[in-house]
């Protein structure tokens, strides 16, 4: 008898799909992300570590299309001697996110984006001056640009998803990199 009960639920959960209120037009949702830059390079210790977190708020459109606007900190240390040499960008994006692919479930939705970014890059915080009379000749500067980012979603909850991400970001204006290559993992909250 359970075992005819159980074959039961489990023919039910396939054959009928779920119609979980998601992605629905109007939905926000604050998200935070973080990772690693050019590489995934773990070891803080490393004298090339570079990571990114980012906070954003999400509002999805029809067709689970999504706006998303956020803050980043971006920072990439450059080995010199014995020490680290620290970029650092504060940066503001705006980018829209098209859906290409979802489960009848939906739990998984994967979309593909593009974004403007505009912020402001510092090396070594201003400092010019090493600790061994070197001077640094790149400077502080404002920067744009945009990016193309590949994101998948998987809602663990209606209210909470896992997010993974891949973007290449190219911003005009910086002193050292101008392509930087990201990858991601946070957590959104669905708050409406």
């Amino acid at each position: 008898m359970k075992n005819n009960l159980l074959l039961f639920i489990i023919i039910c959960f396939i054959a009928v799909p779920m119609s979980a209120q998601r992605t629905l037009q109007g939905q926000r949702g604050l998200q935070l992300t973080a990772g690693t830059v050019n590489g995934i390079n773990l070891n803080t210790n490393s004298p090339d570590f570079a990571y990114h977190a980012e906070l954003a708020f999400s509002e999805y459109v029809k067709n689970a299309n999504k706006w998303v606007f956020g803050v980043e900190y971006l920072e990439k240390n450059y080995p010199y001697k014995s020490i680290k040499i620290p970029q650092s960008q504060l940066t503001a994006d705006a980018g829209y996110y098209l859906n290409f692919l979802s489960d009848a479930h939906k739990i998984f939705f994967a979309s593909v984006g593009a974004s403007v970014f505009a912020g402001y890059e510092t090396v070594n915080w201003g400092s010019k001056l090493l600790l061994d009379g070197a001077t640094i000749n790149d400077s502080d500067n404002f920067l744009y640009g945009g990016a193309l980012t590949l994101e998948a979603e998987v809602y663990l909850t209606n209210r909470f998803v896992l997010v993974a991400n891949a973007r290449e970001r190219f911003l005009q204006g910086s002193s050292i990199g101008k392509l930087n290559f990201q990858t991601a993992l946070g957590v959104r909250y669905m708050f409406n």
